[in-house]
């Protein structure tokens, strides 16, 4: 199979279709924690914010300008983070985490339509971008705290 092929077949169909309907679109007026997240390597931007109450993520918002791999992350984990903690995005991360880089099982619920995502492993400079999501969420939690603590 030739380069080219390759990547048509990484960018399937399923991929494309979530990449086309990320959820969650519009910033939010009044977030708790803001955060951008650039991908050095090919330029990929997302930022997040986050509305919090009691720890937990009562709305969200993402402004995504990536490619279609990192959109489709973007709407998986956007369709099921609202509600969770901190603790709960950083396994989804460190579970998409594994999956690409050490083979690791698909993410756990509500992250498992991410399973999408297995053939990007061979393409260790595209795991940057499908990330960003997670990395601009968790830093959003951050961000939230230390405006709390000013």
């Amino acid at each position: 199979m030739t380069a080219d092929q390759d990547m048509i077949k990484l960018y399937s169909a399923r991929i494309l279709a979530l990449a086309a309907d990320m959820p969650h679109t519009q910033r939010l007026a009044l977030p708790s924690g803001t955060a951008k997240r650039r991908s050095p390597l090919c330029g990929s931007t997302v930022t997040v914010d986050i509305a919090l109450d009691d720890g937990k993520i009562t709305a969200f918002g993402q402004d995504v300008k990536a490619c279609a791999l990192g959109q489709a992350a973007a709407a998986v984990v956007g369709a099921g983070i609202v509600g969770l903690d901190e603790t709960a995005v950083q396994q989804g991360r460190d579970e998409l985490n594994a999956m690409l880089k050490s083979g690791g099982p698909v993410p756990a619920a509500p992250f498992d339509g991410l399973k999408v995502l297995q053939p990007a492993a061979e393409y260790k400079n595209r795991h940057a971008s499908i990330l960003l999501v997670f990395d601009a969420t968790l830093d959003a939690f951050k961000a939230s705290r230390a405006a709390n603590c000013a």
